[in-house]
């Protein structure tokens, strides 16, 4: 497949980029760039043969992509939450798998590694997951329990300096690539906690899951542990229970609410260009009411997710965001970006199933990350419980 030259123009109908920092503007253009020149290119060909491009794992690594909020001393960047989230909607303007790949490595593996690990857990391995070097992935998920968490079956029995962990994961960003993997299991209290997990232990595999029509250009797979020996040394100490994952997709579900916005305006951008490109009845289509109603449409959208997102990157900051809010983000972005990736498909008429544009691949990456991270209607559960004091999830 010929590769595309990338043309894309952000859409700033408010002028929010007068809300950013010199610094944020700067970190926004070197990842913009990097997405021009090393991922537009070539992922139309990796999602049509949905193989995993690895380069972009040091690639990632070299641009500060990995754990940019993580403190200097452990090989991040130091940043505010406002440039992190940029960085996610530049690179899932990209490809969301590619968003993903760097979620999954800051928010679900090193996150947890800095919030709740020993000193020396930190020091062993965020440097290296931070330049790329190890790759990292997140086990919660499980065949039989998806948004019940709680339910997990993955289990650890202690047996001296070592425990035995026995139990799988599913859906797992990442998996077959990964060097460590973050997983939480029930120990035989049932309390949960967090276990880093080394490749090459014995009774530890990452099988690949085929046959994906969604984030094809992502690697995921499951984890199975069969009797696999962890040393104690290798327990994240300083929590348990569910506040230890749910914290981490806290972190997580705040890149995807940028990084959707990436996607939908990537999906404008090119749907306004083909529309005046595009003739039909002797004139451009764009020049059509129910054409100039759907871009109108997607770029109010945008705006108002531009400014959600903007916010919620300043409470972030003051660490005053609560999940909830976080929550309604994820939710909307996810929702938002959907649907203009489905009016855009239609601007384009049969083109906007090729793999000449993006939107057909945006609209079906879509479909995956309206549901992990918590599913749409779970978010709107946790808003709703938040704002009635009532639990419907029970």
């Amino acid at each position: 497949m010929a590769a595309r030259t990338d043309l894309f123009v952000s859409p700033d109908y408010y002028q929010i980029d007068e809300l950013l920092t010199e610094e944020q503007k700067h970190i926004r253009e070197a990842v913009r760039n990097y997405v021009k020149k090393e991922i537009t290119p070539i992922i139309e060909d990796y999602a049509q043969r949905a193989e995993f491009p690895q380069q972009i794992v040091k690639q990632l690594g070299e641009l500060g992509c990995f754990g940019p909020t993580i403190p200097h001393e452990y090989g991040g960047g130091a940043l505010d939450y406002i440039s992190y989230g940029l960085m996610m909607q530049e690179l899932e303007r990209g490809d969301s798998g590619v968003r993903s790949t760097a979620s999954v490595q800051g928010s679900l593996v090193m996150f947890p590694i800095y919030a709740y690990g020993s000193e020396e857990q930190r020091k062993k391995f965020l440097p290296k997951l931070a330049t790329g070097e190890w790759l990292g992935c997140f086990g919660l998920t499980e065949p039989n329990h998806g948004s019940d968490p709680s339910g997990m079956l993955s289990n650890f029995k202690n047996a001296g300096d070592h425990v035995i962990l026995n139990g799988s994961k599913m859906w797992i960003s990442n998996a077959p690539y990964s060097q460590v993997a973050i997983v939480w299991a029930k120990d035989e209290q049932g309390e949960i906690q967090g276990l880093i997990l080394e490749k090459g232990m014995k009774g530890f595999s990452a099988p690949t899951t085929h046959g994906k029509w969604s984030l094809r250009a992502s690697a995921t797979g499951e984890l199975v542990f069969d009797n696999v020996k962890v040393p104690k040394e290798n327990i994240l100490p300083n929590v348990k229970g569910l506040k230890g994952p749910l914290s981490c997709l806290t972190k997580a579900r705040y890149g995807i609410a940028w990084g959707t916005v990436g996607a939908a305006m990537d999906c404008y951008d090119t749907a306004l260009r083909y529309s005046k490109e595009r003739i039909q009845f002797d004139k451009p289509i764009g020049s059509f009411q129910l054409q100039q109603k759907k871009l109108a449409e997607m770029l109010t959208e945008i705006t108002k997710a531009q400014l959600l997102n903007w916010r919620l990157g300043m409470l972030m900051n003051e660490d005053k965001a609560t999940q909830q809010q976080v929550s309604m983000a994820k939710r909307n972005g996810c929702e938002i970006a959907a649907n203009i990736c489905r009016d855009a498909r239609q601007i384009l008429g049969g083109m906007g199933i090729t793999g000449e544009y993006s939107v057909m691949r945006h609209m079906m990456n879509l479909e995956s990350v309206i549901t992990y991270e918590g599913t749409h209607d779970i978010h709107l559960l946790i808003t709703g419980q938040d704002i009635t004091g009532l639990n419907a999830f029970k």
